[in-house]
């Protein structure tokens, strides 16, 4: 590559957070500290952002969700963040919440990511997983299934639009009685309610 090709091919790219890695792959560079003086070069001279060590965004107008699945992965978006976002929960939520390998909380560029630990099994299992752009986000079923696996127990505002069958056909990636017990017993309070 020459020298000015170096910042374009990471401007043209559709991705708006990026990790060493990923501009490792985009450069075809092997030398991970003549890419780390490169970046650096780049955040000094205005061209690049740095939000944590190692991840840089091309602008302040990135993608929060697709940042929160770069940091750490494998990660999908998840848990309160998607419920908010699909009206099954009304409550503020100031954090975007990700399922991961690990527990953390951590603010970057003034936002709350809350990080928490599935098991690698379910964190791997694809199903209910959509890929939108650049990042990994579940769907309501398996968002609803994910807080019901790591909370035991959880107010939901509004169960009108789970599909019920997509949460049956989710259930055994957990392979955990008490969620199972848990889910019927959420279905038949919503059917005896007339919600269903």
């Amino acid at each position: 590559m020459n020298k000015g090709e170096y910042l374009d091919s990471i401007l043209r790219s559709e991705k708006t957070v990026f990790t060493l890695k990923d501009v490792a792959l985009l450069w075809q560079e092997g030398d991970d500290d003549s890419i780390r003086a490169r970046l650096n070069y780049y955040v000094r001279s205005g061209s690049l952002h740095r939000v944590r060590r190692g991840v840089y965004v091309k602008d302040k107008n990135y993608d929060k969700l697709e940042l929160a699945v770069r940091v750490f992965t494998p990660a999908y978006v998840s848990f309160e963040t998607v419920l908010a976002r699909e009206g099954l929960i009304f409550q503020y939520q100031d954090s975007i919440t990700v399922a991961s390998y690990l527990t953390r909380e951590i603010v970057m560029d003034g936002q709350k990511y809350e990080y928490r630990k599935i098991k690698d099994s379910v964190l791997t299992n694809t199903d209910g997983v959509m890929q939108q752009e650049n990042l990994w986000i579940a769907s309501r079923e398996r968002a609803f299934l994910d807080v019901l696996y790591s909370k035991t127990d959880y107010h939901f505002d509004n169960l009108r639009s789970v599909n019920w069958d997509t949460v049956e056909s989710l259930l055994p990636i957990y392979d955990n009685k008490r969620l199972t017990k848990k889910v019927r017993q959420i279905r038949k309070e919503t059917k005896d309610q007339g919600v269903q």
